[in-house]
């Protein structure tokens, strides 16, 4: 199974790494924005649609259904792919995005289906780029049901350049993080809107493809191609209407229509990595020919965050808070202090929050493949340690037989205590001696079933597991906002010896990703600016 071989070839060790350039080829740097050339550029209204739909409602779908328009396609788009600020030191000016990405190298491209066209997600303009018209009564069969509710199709694709660049061969990883990671802020995006969103599973990689013109030669000159990722419909009300439709009518319609536009090269020249090409045709997404053939899922500290200094509910504080707001925060920490605490109400609703029940995880259709092995530094009333925490209880038998057997399995509120010491050290030596996983309030490690999940399910489900990793980390980061805090996905970890900690062997579970969370140190030396000139907050 060649998946299995790309992720044991591409494992970092203590004594080497996954194999990359090394260096940082500055004169090869990806550009970090994608551009057709020649097509049109249309610029959605720029008005805010849903500033005041609280926080709470990203998870419990109360937000009001918007209507589906121009506008408030933009809006969804500015709160989920859009650029959140624009940093400088010195001479250097980079921005940042909503969706996270390894290294802020954004690999991830974002189209969307409407009004009868393929348009392109311009972020650095937020703009649409009209890249195909096809026939309107093609489009309007396929998208319209019989009840007349307006939806729009989304797709997302990787340009695995733009990782391998940095990282060599252990990009196609990071690329499907930061796909799941889109999907994330893609669903809870519409989630504030009072839209559903779900991935459409009869739709193989190829005709996502298609649709999109990714297998177009003459619009990819030179320029570096798109992986397809995936395909999601959104709408006000019930998907299943649109989750049964056979693709291969509006693929036929967007082969017939009309096609602007030439990729921008994003690199004068590129260094290729070839297991990346095999690992990406090899867990290619077949689709399905229908639905039913899927099954679904559906001590004290100088300065305390939460509940542990303030005395505030975690429940009672989010409903103060505005989902628009979290969203367009949300950062990246870089650091973090090394002595301030997280609440236990805080830190409890945060991980209840990744129970597969509603926003994010409606939009996908397998259950729970990810737990967490969690290094608790300073969370209150916690014993610091080593944690579990199952997203499945059903898990807890199956994870006590992998796992070393003087494990503890200690039951602490919505956790398992397995190891009670400062693991800060530990922490830190398995996540590539980075002090951002031993300085925070807790590390973790997302721990996937693999090779049964691939083996039941076929090749194409590797990129899912990171894709659903992706999906933990996105809720995740949203969270550290809400306390004050901050957080930060790790891809950079030694495998083996991570599960060395844990005591598993063989490929039945294995770390994707790591992540912590904290209270950030900012670099003075930074200059920050909104995202979008036009922005007045």
């Amino acid at each position: 199974m060649f998946a299995l071989h790309y992720h044991d070839e591409t494992k970092h060790h203590f004594a080497r790494f996954a194999r990359s350039l090394s260096y940082l080829d500055w004169a090869t740097q990806p550009d970090p924005f994608r551009r057709y050339i020649g097509a049109p550029l249309v610029e959605p209204p720029r008005t805010p649609v849903a500033e005041a739909v609280p926080y709470t409602a990203l998870f419990d779908g109360t937000a009001p259904a918007v209507p589906v328009t121009r506008e408030s396609i933009g809006e969804f788009l500015r709160c989920s792919m859009g650029l959140s600020a624009w940093k400088q030191y010195g001479a250097s000016r980079w921005a940042l995005r909503v969706n996270p990405s390894s290294g802020n190298l954004h690999p991830t491209e974002t189209y969307v289906l409407a009004e009868a066209r393929v348009w392109h997600y311009a972020a650095r303009e937020h703009a649409l780029e009209e890249r195909c018209v096809m026939d309107e009564s093609a489009w309007e069969a396929w998208v319209r049901p019989p009840a007349g509710d307006a939806a729009f199709l989304v797709a997302l694709t990787s340009i695995h350049w733009r990782e391998a660049w940095k990282y060599g061969e252990r990009a196609f990883r990071y690329c499907q993080h930061d796909a799941g990671h889109a999907i994330g802020a893609l669903r809870l995006a519409a989630a504030m809107l009072g839209w559903q969103m779900a991935l459409l599973p009869r739709w193989s990689d190829a005709r996502v493809g298609t649709l999109l013109g990714l297998d177009r030669d003459a619009d990819f000159p030179d320029a570096e191609r798109e992986e397809p990722e995936c395909v999601a419909v959104v709408a006000a009300g019930d998907l299943s209407w649109w989750m049964d439709q056979a693709p291969g009518p509006l693929v036929e319609a967007s082969g017939r229509g009309s096609w602007r536009g030439t990729a921008n090269r994003l690199s004068p020249s590129r260094i290729d990595w070839p297991i990346i090409d095999d690992v990406a045709a090899a867990t290619r997404y077949p689709g399905v020919q229908r639905v039913g053939a899927i099954s679904h899922g559906i001590g004290a500290t100088s300065h305390q965050v939460g509940t542990m200094s303030h005395g505030v509910g975690a429940g009672s504080h989010q409903n103060e808070l505005l989902a628009r707001t979290i969203i367009l925060q949300r950062r990246s920490a870089l650091a973090f202090d090394g002595e301030s605490g997280l609440g236990r109400d805080a830190f409890l609703t945060m991980l209840r929050r990744l129970q597969p029940a509603g926003p994010p995880w409606d939009a996908t259709e397998w259950p729970p493949q990810v737990h967490l092995a969690l290094f608790i530094h300073r969370v209150e009333d916690l014993a610091p340690g080593v944690y579990a925490y199952l997203r499945d209880p059903a898990v807890l038998p199956e994870w006590k037989a992998a796992m070393r057997p003087e494990f503890l399995w200690q039951p602490v509120d919505d956790l398992f205590l397995l190891a009670p010491f400062d693991c800060r050290r530990l922490a830190n030596r398995v996540s590539c001696d980075q002090d951002i996983a031993a300085d925070g309030f807790f590390s973790l490690g997302m721990i996937a079933r693999l090779e049964s999940s691939l083996h039941e399910r076929g090749e194409w489900f590797y990129r899912r597991l990171y894709w659903e990793c992706g999906l933990i980390g996105q809720v995740l980061y949203l969270e550290a906002e809400t306390t004050g805090g901050r957080a930060t996905g790790i891809g950079c970890f030694y495998d083996d010896p991570m599960h060395e900690v844990l005591g598993l062997r063989g490929h039945g579970w294995q770390s994707l990703y790591h992540f912590s969370m904290g209270v950030p140190l900012d670099d003075p030396r930074l200059t920050t600016e909104r995202g979008y000139a036009w922005e007045t907050r």
